[in-house]
């Protein structure tokens, strides 16, 4: 088994799942509804990464990182946008008195 070829393909595998994350990202309505559904797992008995990927691997990390940092920060958004929402349409977040007693 060739170790460096099967992290190569491995971290090639791990890279596309994150550009695809990426460009859903970056046009919200082409997946907005049907996200990619192969998930990447992990590759077994591959052993120590070689040193020379480590960069590589360093770097798709990263980006997997800002990717999800990415999500979250748009999860929190669609969260308050679906809040607020909720707010307007029920009347919920305004508490006013229904009547006003004028005999005072």
């Amino acid at each position: 088994m060739d170790w460096n070829g099967a992290w190569i393909d491995a971290l090639d595998e791990l890279e596309l799942d994150v550009a695809r994350v990426e460009a859903m990202l970056a046009d919200e309505h082409r997946h907005a509804e049907t996200p990619p559904a192969d998930l990447w797992r992990p590759p077994t008995e591959l052993g120590a990464l070689p040193l020379e990927l480590k960069p590589r691997a360093d770097e798709i990390l990263t980006r997997q990182l800002k990717v999800a940092e990415e999500i979250a920060r748009r999860l929190t958004s669609n969260r308050r946008q679906t809040a607020m929402t909720a707010r307007i349409e029920t009347g919920e977040a305004i508490k006013r008195p229904v009547y006003v007693d004028r005999a005072m």
